[in-house]
């Protein structure tokens, strides 16, 4: 049982399952699940599909924080992306023979590509900044994010884009064999991504530049090219999530869309065992810190918890979960409780 609970997936896995219990205390329909008009309802289906666009944004996180980076733009580029699809698909109906027509700009398979494609001149950008110009992750990707929402109110001209084309509400709304289509991207990035990791040698190379770069490099690893191009599969990842956002929602707001989704994505890579040095990750805990965080987000809504103690109850979850998993803690712990009581013999 010791060495089960070592493994770095065990704490979150134990803190997902006891927010599902709390869940289900609180609500006895919670676990009930229903196929009606051709696929599943439920709580928890609801929890997966609200959960696919941060599974996305984390992915794409754990392999930049692996490389010991940091991108606080995905939000922003989340915007971006957004914005992008919406004014491209148009945003307006016009009347045809009598009948409200949806007026489109552009084919829908080309506002994803504009959108996608942007995004990943976003990640290059941010890679460039970090490995070519020797800036500071933080920093560069600061710049676009604080640009970035700049960038999305001008697309959007201040306004919210509604998007009323049908077949673009599928990528967040739509179901495939049952389930949300917007869990088969997620998953099949996933599923790219750990085939990629494991399969290849990529997967040594960026551990291997997370914990040294200058050795890597001198090893004979393309440390800056490897950089950057985790950087732009990042931003690409957060273009994905803004497709997925937009057609949800069926709007775009430059403002608020993607709002803290950084931070989001940033605790989801750590409370899946992600080293924030450098080196060390995991992909499935990254999926998990992200399904806690939905969850969790499920839970104080549905308790009835005020909205302004959210990211409080939040930031409480993530700090005990972080302290259980940090093993020089719980060896403290057990060293607290296995001392001999004062006066007692040694």
């Amino acid at each position: 049982m010791s060495k089960l609970f070592k493994h770095r997936l065990a704490w979150p896995l134990v803190t997902l399952l006891l927010l599902l219990v709390l869940n289900a205390a609180f609500n006895s329909s919670f676990l009930h699940l229903e196929w009606r008009d051709g696929h599943l309802y439920g709580s928890l289906v609801d929890i997966l599909n609200r959960a696919a666009p941060l599974m996305l944004v984390s992915l794409g996180m754990t392999l930049v924080i692996a490389t010991r980076g940091i991108d606080i733009s995905v939000g922003a580029v989340v915007a971006i992306a957004a914005a992008i699809a919406a004014w491209m698909i148009g945003g307006s109906l016009v009347i045809v023979d009598g009948v409200a027509t949806h007026a489109s700009r552009f084919p829908m398979w080309a506002a994803v590509a504009g959108a996608l494609g942007v995004a990943l001149v976003c990640g290059v950008w941010n890679g460039v900044l970090v490995a070519r110009v020797g800036m500071q992750p933080i920093i560069a990707t600061l710049i676009l994010m604080v640009a970035g929402r700049g960038i999305a109110q001008l697309i959007t001209g201040g306004q919210i884009i509604t998007i009323y084309y049908g077949p673009y509400f599928f990528l967040g709304s739509g179901y495939l064999l049952g389930l949300p289509f917007s869990l088969f991207i997620a998953a099949a990035v996933f599923v790219l991504l750990w085939w990629v990791t494991t399969r290849t040698a990529l997967g040594l190379f960026i551990q291997a530049v997370g914990v040294n770069p200058s050795a890597a490099r001198v090893a004979g690893v393309r440390a800056r090219r490897i950089t950057v191009w985790v950087y732009a599969f990042c931003g690409l990842c957060a273009g994905a999530a803004g497709l997925i956002v937009s057609s949800n929602v069926k709007s775009a707001d430059g403002n608020n869309a993607g709002q803290l989704m950084e931070l989001d994505a940033i605790l989801a890579v750590t409370l899946g065992g992600t080293a924030l040095t450098g080196g060390r990750f995991s992909l499935a805990g990254s999926v998990i810190g992200a399904l806690i965080i939905q969850t969790l987000t499920y839970a104080i809504y549905s308790l009835g918890v005020p909205p302004e103690v959210n990211l409080v109850v939040k930031a409480g979850v993530v700090f005990a979960v972080m302290l259980l998993q940090s093993p020089e803690f719980r060896q403290s712990l057990r060293a607290l409780v296995q001392r001999p009581p004062a006066g007692g013999r040694a």
